[in-house]
């Protein structure tokens, strides 16, 4: 059971919420959890991950509709039914904040992929973001196996279970394609600071 604490709300939030108290999950409860966490937009499971209770997804949506109806959050449907919560503050004519628009642009699909949901195929974006990652792996997998006969490459992982084997090997590709990604992050960086830093006259040549 959730108890609320009688946190101060801005004023034209205490207007509009419901007042009841005894709801296992309240509208004042879901307002504070967007108002306390440092982000602008929220997917209804990430709501219901930081109210650290046993409510369900379908009440914290239900919680979520009628706060929306009352005009206090609002939200915006992206492609692949991935819909994004945000209070709906009076003062803003943006349907996103700046700051909400530029962490949408490095939110990936995946990062809202959770273990239930992968289980129980519900988030088609995320689902298919894995499948194409896995069918790139496949072929860096095909294009290492293509150079083996050519240079002496034994297999890195071996093991007589040959699921063991095809993970095991994944596994050493992809972290060896994000130490790579990270390194190549880091040269262009520098290289970036290193052209801001030199004159105009030589950064042009």
């Amino acid at each position: 059971m959730i108890t609320d604490t009688m946190s101060t709300l801005p004023p034209w939030i205490e207007n509009r919420i419901e007042h009841n108290f005894d709801k296992k999950l309240t509208q004042r409860h879901v307002v504070e959890t967007m108002l306390e966490a440092e982000r602008p937009y929220f997917s209804a499971e990430q709501i219901r991950v930081r109210v650290q209770s046993d409510v369900s997804k379908e009440t914290v949506r239900l919680r979520l509709n009628e706060l929306r109806e009352r005009d206090v959050i609002a939200a915006d449907t992206y492609p692949e039914s991935i819909t994004l919560y945000y209070l709906n503050h009076p003062e803003s004519n943006w349907p996103l904040s700046p700051e909400g628009k530029e962490a949408l642009a490095f939110e990936t699909p995946l990062e809202t992929l959770s273990a239930a949901d992968f289980v129980h195929l519900r988030n088609p974006a995320g689902i298919r973001t894995l499948v194409l990652a896995g069918f790139q792996l496949t072929l860096v997998l095909f294009a290492i196996g293509i150079v083996a006969p050519v240079i002496p490459i034994d297999s890195l992982v071996e093991s007589t279970n040959g699921y063991w084997e095809a993970g095991g090997n994944l596994f050493v590709v992809c972290f060896v394609l994000l130490l790579a990604e990270r390194l190549a992050r880091e040269i262009r960086a520098k290289r970036r600071a290193t052209k801001s830093v030199l004159p105009d006259s030589i950064r042009s040549k």
